[in-house]
């Protein structure tokens, strides 16, 4: 047997005679720096947010916030900045574990106790890059003696002026469900013209396609200014006599139109072109395949974008306030401006997190499930 296939369990030959020696078999190093380092990163994270936490109590205590909902609260954010030692305890566990099978040469244990050790580690690390992040928001919202804090989450101006702020808010509600509605109906119409067969179609596809690119370019508050604003002037019978929330509807339905209609024309075009033919092949107009065929399989598949597009005009909603109606933004800035403070503000954004988050993760978890199908193969 050769000198070189003698080392070669334990070595790679490399070019010009030098060999590249690989630890294939042996015991592996320990992962002390990475535990360490978790360590290290725990106790910071420990340490700002203990600081942090009296800071915060001080603070409430010092502008007679206090009541018994301070020490409970203190408590369980203390016991929350606790959490990240918990994976610090397994990895320095797994750690352990390594020490003892390294001293008994057991080697696969080693590894499966280095590996978890390692897991660990970084999960360690995680919860404390998140936690100092958490730590920095809060310091920044008691910056300057709290003064961060009282101008955008005063308690008790935020308590006192929900009622006014919530009764305006019902008008974005009112206004953005039924802009819904017409947006679905107008879309699918401008959508449909953009397909318009034929020649004689073609003046018909070119008026949508120009409304689409026109409405797109155009910003959102811009076209209600010149809604709210222009048709009043206007004189025209019916047109000049309608409510602010209808020309604010009208806006908004001509806008986010244009943004569905592209979402529709997309979900038309990613049906096959061989669902098309075969419709056709076997007698069906031009409009029975639209309706029976197309329609329904390119509408399934853009569901999750048509919702993102209604959580879109639902915020879009917060900008009728240049036309005066007066919804939860506007009724905030009134409010901030009799009290100068914007914690009203911070109510109607609390409002809009509290209606758009539940059916993003909506969105999400049907965009999930549809990418699992596809993956599946199933139709």
């Amino acid at each position: 047997m050769s000198e070189s296939t003698q080392k070669a369990p334990g070595s790679i030959l490399g070019g010009m005679g030098r060999e590249r020696r690989l630890n294939v078999g042996g015991t592996p190093s320990a992962p002390t720096v990475l535990c360490l380092c978790a360590l290290l990163g725990a106790a910071i994270a420990v340490a700002s947010s203990v600081y942090t936490i009296g800071a915060l109590r001080e603070g409430l205590i010092a502008n007679q916030l206090g009541g018994w909902w301070v020490p409970v609260g203190t408590v369980l954010l203390g016991l929350a900045s606790l959490l990240v030692l918990i994976p610090l305890v397994r990895a320095f566990a797994r750690y352990r574990d390594f020490r003892s099978a390294t001293s008994r040469r057991d080697i696969v244990a080693a590894r499966v106790a280095k590996a978890e050790a390692g897991v660990q580690s970084w999960i360690t690390l995680g919860y404390t890059l998140a936690q100092l992040i958490v730590v920095l928001a809060l310091q920044f919202v008691l910056a300057n003696d709290l003064a961060v804090a009282k101008t955008f989450f005063l308690v008790p101006l935020i308590a006192e002026t929900f009622p006014l702020v919530l009764e305006a808010f019902w008008v974005n509600v009112k206004i953005f469900l039924i802009a819904e509605v017409f947006v679905l109906i107008w879309g699918l119409i401008v959508a449909l013209a953009m397909f318009a067969p034929g020649n004689a179609g073609k003046p018909l596809r070119f008026i949508a396609t120009a409304y689409v690119d026109i409405f797109r370019a155009m910003p959102a508050v811009l076209v209600i200014y010149l809604v709210g604003f222009g048709l009043p002037l206007t004189g025209v019978p019916i047109l000049k006599d309608l409510s602010l929330t209808t020309y604010v509807v009208i806006a908004l339905t001509l806008t986010v139109g244009a943004y569905v209609a592209e979402i529709y024309r997309a979900g038309i075009q990613g049906v096959h072109w061989s669902q098309v033919a075969a419709a056709r092949s076997l007698g069906l107009s031009y409009t029975q395949t639209l309706r029976f065929v197309v329609l329904p399989q390119g509408i399934r598949q853009i569901i999750p974008p048509l919702l993102n597009a209604f959580i879109a005009l639902q915020k879009d909603t917060a900008l009728v306030n240049v036309v005066g109606v007066i919804d939860a933004f506007n009724q905030s800035m009134v409010i901030a401006s009799n009290h100068y403070n914007l914690s009203a503000a911070t109510t109607v954004a609390i409002l809009f997190i509290i209606i758009s988050v539940p059916q993003v993760r909506f969105v999400e978890r049907m965009a999930k499930r549809d990418r699992a199908r596809m993956r599946a193969g199933g139709a």
